[in-house]
């Protein structure tokens, strides 16, 4: 079992930024990481409906400070997010499938990073397949092959295996960050505790 696992979605905006900051992490103890694509809906129909109330009613004051707070983080973080996109919520199964086509070729954080830039930095629709070639070809990969690939029925089943993985494991959300097994951490502002975490992991192995 890889010592990271990291579940995510690329609809989601806190999902972006961890992604971006979970880099400097790995990069600096350089864990083995496996990066797990999930479908966010799936878990919110499954076991987190209270999303779907807290969209169509939004506490004005709380949905004011989201806005300020991912700006603060972006800022922070060095990227740019538009909140909210165009077209919010949005569908990623696509995507997220065109995610486990990428890790198979061994380009899924490039092939991530371009989805993320896409929708939340260019208000891009990442549902359209027009979308998806471009990001395949940014990649590195042979568009026609990829949006083919995406319609296999096992990367269809393997989108469902690992966000029914997450949902009995106790997640509830994107992204979801496990160290060592069954640590589980959630959200970008966690990092802090996933770097620590893993480096008291490493500490033990080497004792």
């Amino acid at each position: 079992m890889a010592q990271v696992e990291f579940f995510f979605d690329c609809s989601s905006p806190w999902t972006y930024l961890a992604f971006h900051n979970f880099q400097a992490i790995a990069q600096e103890l350089k864990p083995e990481v496996s990066y797990r694509p999930v479908l966010v809906g799936g878990i919110f129909n499954t076991i987190n409906p209270s999303v779907y109330r807290t969209r169509e009613a939004p506490v004005p004051a709380k949905d004011a400070y989201q806005t300020k707070d991912i700006a603060d983080w972006a800022r922070f973080s060095g990227i740019s997010i538009r909140w909210r996109p165009s077209i919010f919520p949005i569908n990623s199964v696509r995507a997220m499938r065109g995610c486990i086509v990428a890790d198979e070729a061994r380009v899924l954080l490039p092939y991530a990073r371009l989805v993320f830039e896409a929708y939340w930095r260019d208000d891009r629709d990442i549902t359209q397949d027009s979308m998806l070639t471009e990001i395949a070809q940014g990649a590195g990969l042979d568009p026609e092959g990829h949006l083919a690939a995406i319609d296999r029925p096992d990367i269809k089943q393997r989108l469902r295996d690992n966000t029914d993985e997450l949902v009995r494991r106790g997640g509830f959300g994107s992204p979801t960050i496990f160290v060592g097994g069954n640590d589980m951490y959630f959200g970008n502002d966690r990092l802090p505790l996933v770097r620590d975490a893993i480096a008291r992991n490493q500490t033990q192995e080497r004792q």
